[in-house]
């Protein structure tokens, strides 16, 4: 079973997430790529123009394509310290994304991620109270609430340790990081745990096709 050393269940670790902006709910099953483009409305008629721009020929985002795409995008905004997205970040944040698993982000992975980064990074400026350019220890777990996370002492303690540094202060790359993997593998638990019961049980083939990749 996927539970935490204490055997306490997933609402344990996660509290009361929000399902905002439809957010862990999956996607409904795909019409033909003709189809979809006629029930657009405008604004995602105009998504696809700048996604097509951005994926190129193959109208996949590849990890080095996201890597200079959120680069490029975090250069105009002088408000957000960081180091910049690095290639294992971003192959890390596709991997998580890739629900057809082509190793790339089709239009609508990308779309859903896009329009989380964009939320995240308002959330990432609401809750820098102090301007500094990054969100300190104290700041943090509002700033996970608001991203629709509230999250118990254990598991913040150990986003802490992963994502954050010595000071306990995050950097905007590895706040957005970290996020699109904790929404992405909550999307994938949600939907292995069909009864809600707060756990899975997985075998290690199952349990090392859904870590590895990610």
């Amino acid at each position: 079973s996927a539970r935490d050393p204490q055997n306490k269940g997933f609402s344990d670790w996660v509290c009361n997430l929000k399902s905002e902006n439809n957010q862990f709910k999956l996607p409904p099953p795909r019409r033909p790529e003709y189809l979809e483009e006629m029930h657009e409305n405008d604004e995602e008629k105009q998504f696809r123009r700048v996604f097509k721009q951005l994926a190129g020929d193959d109208m996949e985002v590849s990890p080095v394509e996201l890597k200079n795409i959120l680069n490029k995008v975090i250069s105009k905004h002088g408000g957000l310290k960081t180091d910049g997205f690095s290639i294992e970040s971003c192959r890390s944040m596709v991997a998580v994304m890739d629900s057809d698993s082509t190793g790339k982000l089709g239009f609508h992975e990308f779309k859903y991620m896009w329009n989380n980064i964009k939320r995240w990074q308002g959330v990432y400026l609401d809750n820098d109270r102090d301007g500094s350019g990054v969100i300190c220890s104290k700041e943090l777990p509002r700033a996970f609430k608001d991203a629709g996370f509230p999250l118990n002492d254990a598991l913040f303690k150990l986003i802490i340790r992963r994502y954050s540094d010595e000071h306990g202060n995050m950097d905007f790359d590895n706040f957005i990081g970290c996020l699109v993997r904790l929404d992405a593998m909550c999307r994938a638990f949600k939907t292995l745990d069909r009864d809600n019961s707060g756990s899975i049980d997985l075998d290690i083939k199952e349990w090392l096709e859904l870590t590895m990749y990610s």
